[in-house]
């Protein structure tokens, strides 16, 4: 194999269920050794890839794998990339065995273990740093709602607008039905501006089918990239935001479905337990282009 370089870019798709192959999960781009660059080369990387994000690792020379990684989309730097994250700990645990991995990010330290599938495949599960969630505000939601084209009734009462955190903060907005989720038309360069004016890295749209399954949709327009199809943030942020609404009783195992609408279906595991602020998202990642 070719030697990397800190140019060298590997093209991952992360949270893809079983049985899809480059048709599932949401692509990253991976750069191992990003020593010698600097923010603006690494953007200029980031927005020639083309994905939602990339992710930009140095070795830390102090302690064995741990990792500073920093997240690029094609517009701007992000604190924090949870489908870039698990495509990174994929990558390297497939460079250097499976196991622990920390990460330094922008948004504070990541622990991240792997673990290999029967078929080989890595699997991952990040720990988010502390989530926080609190109700998003009259002046947030009516702007937010106009430049989607959806209205107030088009809500789930049960589930109410809030701005939540896991590294990055979302607006959640939670739907009434399926087909309003799927009905998603939105005014790219008006929710930027929104978007831009609180501070949110994605809306994460949701619609409950069961307690512990929601189908989720994340316009990402301040990224340059109209919608993600899978957000480990997001899903992390979503947890903390089930937990402080006293949706969370005991210990649970959530199932994110994310990218159906788009034809790129993918899976997100989400734990969260209501005595810790932490989330744990579990995913599949694969090498773009691997037949497995």
């Amino acid at each position: 194999m070719r030697p990397e370089t800190s140019t060298d870019v590997l093209r991952y798709s992360a949270f893809t269920p079983e049985g899809f192959g480059d048709d599932g999960g949401n692509p990253a781009g991976i750069v191992l050794d990003a020593a010698g660059l600097d923010p603006s080369r690494m953007l200029a990387l980031a927005a020639d890839v083309g994905y939602s994000e990339t992710a930009f690792v140095t070795a830390r020379e102090d302690a064995e794998r741990r990792f500073r990684v920093r997240y690029f989309s094609p517009l701007v730097e992000v604190p924090f990339c949870g489908h870039a994250t698990v495509a990174t700990a994929v990558a390297l645990a497939e460079r250097n065995g499976p196991g622990e991995f920390v990460f330094d990010t922008p948004a504070g330290e990541i622990p991240v273990s792997t673990a290999a599938d029967p078929d080989g495949t890595v699997r991952a599960t990040l720990t988010s740093v502390p989530t926080r969630s609190r109700p998003a505000t009259p002046d947030e939601t009516a702007p937010a709602l106009a430049v989607l084209r959806w209205a107030e009734g088009d809500l789930d009462p049960e589930l109410p607008p809030h701005v939540a955190f896991g590294g990055a903060e979302h607006l959640v907005l939670a739907v009434a039905s399926r087909a309003r989720l799927a009905d998603l038309a939105y005014d790219f360069d008006g929710l930027a501006d929104v978007m831009r004016q609180h501070g949110w890295t994605t809306l994460q749209l949701v619609w409950r089918e069961k307690d512990d399954l929601f189908h989720a949709r994340d316009p990402f327009p301040v990224g340059g990239v109209e919608e993600d199809p899978a957000t480990g943030a997001a899903a992390a942020a979503f947890g903390g935001y089930l937990r402080t609404l006293g949706l969370v009783r005991e210990p649970m195992t959530l199932t994110l479905r994310q990218g159906e609408d788009m034809g790129r279906p993918s899976e997100l595991l989400v734990d969260v337990d209501p005595t810790d602020p932490r989330v744990r998202v579990t995913g599949r990642a694969r090498p773009i282009g691997d037949p497995r």
